[in-house]
């Protein structure tokens, strides 16, 4: 219950973050007040989807229930933090912004998810193995490099689409195409690491990297 609860509260986190980015005119300052979200889940220890999923190839096949649970938790939470914060201004972003993913041909959403999945794995491994002011460049780096690319977060088209009302097969087909995405990119650079002998899996023996994931409940 604890993990669900948690999940819930970052995707309210996640929903805080998209809502000040939305709300800010000038791109670059909203994108980089969209970090607060991932600062925030960091800190708290709190479960998000995109910072738990690149872990899969270094965790016991148990770990894989977590994160569906956390992604579940998260959009959960999103859709809380929509009806919260909805404004008309709020709304007519977020349709315009959702309008134009929805046009987006699937195999381009889905490789734009996959960069952001990268992107989110950088920043979640950085705060987990650095120390001091270290531990947050990755964080204030990668979220607003993946905002401005225009890259797919899964959590936060969640949001996004909650807070503009699209609740339509086509946007289903958005959420599990990003979400794929962002376990596909997520994995990669573990999965690498652990075919070239980098770091071992649970069932090879504890990773440097397992160890670290453990302690901060991510």
């Amino acid at each position: 219950m604890a993990k669900f609860l948690n999940a819930v509260l970052a995707g309210i986190m996640i929903g805080i973050g998209a809502t000040a980015y939305l709300s800010c005119d000038n791109k670059y300052i909203g994108a980089l007040l969209f970090t607060v979200g991932l600062f925030a889940i960091c800190v708290f220890g709190l479960e998000l989807y995109t910072g738990k999923v690149g872990y899969i190839p270094l965790r016991r096949p148990k770990y894989m229930a977590e994160v569906a649970l956390a992604a579940g938790g998260n959009m959960i939470g999103c859709f809380l933090a929509s009806f919260a914060l909805r404004t008309d201004k709020l709304y007519e972003t977020a349709l315009t912004l959702c309008s134009a993913k929805l046009d987006q041909p699937y195999y381009r959403l889905f490789l734009l998810a996959v960069m952001c999945g990268i992107l989110m794995y950088i920043a979640v491994h950085s705060y987990k193995i650095q120390t001091g002011f270290s531990k947050l460049t990755g964080i204030f780096l990668c979220v607003p490099a993946f905002i401005l690319c225009g890259f797919e977060h899964s959590i936060a088209d969640t949001f996004y689409l909650c807070l503009a009302g699209i609740f339509t097969p086509q946007a289903a087909v958005v959420l599990v195409l990003t979400l794929m995405g962002n376990a596909v990119g997520g994995m990669l650079i573990p999965a690498v690491q652990r075919a070239t002998g980098q770091v071992a899996a649970e069932s090879e023996g504890v990773s440097k990297i397992s160890v670290i994931s453990e302690e901060l409940d991510l």
